[in-house]
């Protein structure tokens, strides 16, 4: 598998656990939802800009992702790479970005994006700089 492949897979595939590291640098893991940035070079996170995942990123940049099919059990990716945290005001368009992705367009993007502010969303970037699984059991 290549990065092209990986990142294909996550336009796919939206289930994922993401895992980052604490201070003491034991893993932090947590569900999230994926998408794929729209020139397909980054996986992309939203997440509130106050949640322990942020707060990990922002010490150490580097994050790992296994995202899988709706069914769980099957097909399945790996990817590791450095992340970047991207707040408001700049998030917003990526933000949108990130809903289009995933579910298409919003019925109500003034909503949208007042949720977005109220919930302080940022976007997490990651850029794939290793994918897996290249071998099976």
């Amino acid at each position: 598998m290549d990065i092209k492949e990986a990142v294909a897979f996550c336009r796919e595939n939206h289930n994922a656990v993401l895992t980052t590291l604490k201070k003491d640098g034991s893993p932090q893991m947590s569900p999230v939802t994926v998408g794929v940035s729209p020139d397909g070079t980054q996986v992309v996170i939203s997440s509130r800009q106050t949640a322990i995942k942020v707060k990990n990123l922002h010490r150490d940049g580097r994050a790992w992702l296994a995202v899988f099919t709706n069914g769980f059990y099957g097909p399945w990716v790996q990817i590791a790479g450095p992340a970047e945290i991207v707040s408001l005001p700049a998030a917003m368009p990526l933000l949108e970005d990130y809903y289009r992705d995933i579910s298409g367009e919003h019925p109500d993007w003034d909503d949208y994006r007042a949720a977005m502010e109220k919930d302080q969303r940022c976007i997490i970037r990651i850029t794939p700089t290793e994918v897996g699984p290249n071998i099976g059991g």
